[in-house]
């Protein structure tokens, strides 16, 4: 059975197109207009081993958070509509993804309720701008985006670390690595891994 999703969103702000498999390999094929967000995302496809397309283009000269918002809604909504009624998946999944002295924790339950939960993060965070283009203070909207389209419930935890870089890439990988886990077939479960049998 294939499990991809493909979603367009076009507004005045961006025009964004995510296209995933689930069960692919970790090939990516990535571009934002903001070059350190392409770089997460083709960190998020490889270690989630997901086959991941985005195109997206939108008014980065203005500021990239526009694009980066939409990109991550697109992204939420294209794993929701490739998950199909999520039966016999493993539905949860964890990882802990060291990134030189940060180390970050990602746990995911594809419940059918959005939840975010992002704590941890130092406080830089909020003022960081990698690359002149990518401001980290994006870095839980992206995570609160995803969660709410995806209908996933997901907590990311920073642990550690001192570089904003390494930080949001462990969190980035952490994420791939939690949602690879719970999206996962487990031959044991032949129907929906849910008490209420729906999710």
């Amino acid at each position: 059975m294939s499990r991809i999703g493909r979603v367009e969103r076009i507004t005045k702000e961006s025009t964004v197109l995510v296209e995933i498999d689930l069960d692919g390999t970790g090939n990516t094929e990535i571009g934002t207009g903001v070059p350190f967000f392409d770089h997460m995302l083709d960190a998020f496809g490889k270690h989630g081993a997901f086959n991941l397309t985005v195109r997206a283009t939108g008014d980065v000269d203005l500021d990239a958070h526009h694009t980066v918002e939409d990109t991550a809604i697109v992204l939420g909504q294209a794993i929701r509509q490739a998950l199909g009624d999520k039966s016999g998946i493993r539905r949860f999944g964890d990882a802990w993804i060291p990134m030189d002295e940060a180390l970050a924790q990602a746990v995911v339950d594809v419940s059918g309720r959005p939840y975010t939960v992002h704590t941890g993060e130092p406080e830089v965070m909020q003022g960081f701008v990698v690359g002149g283009h990518y401001p980290t203070v994006l870095n839980r909207h992206v995570f609160e985006s995803l969660a709410f389209h995806g209908h996933l419930a997901l907590h990311v935890r920073v642990l550690d670390g001192r570089d904003p870089h390494h930080i949001t890439e462990a969190e980035f990988k952490a994420v791939a690595r939690a949602l690879r886990a719970a999206v996962e077939p487990d031959a044991r479960i032949t129907g929906i891994a849910s008490t209420k049998g729906t999710l």
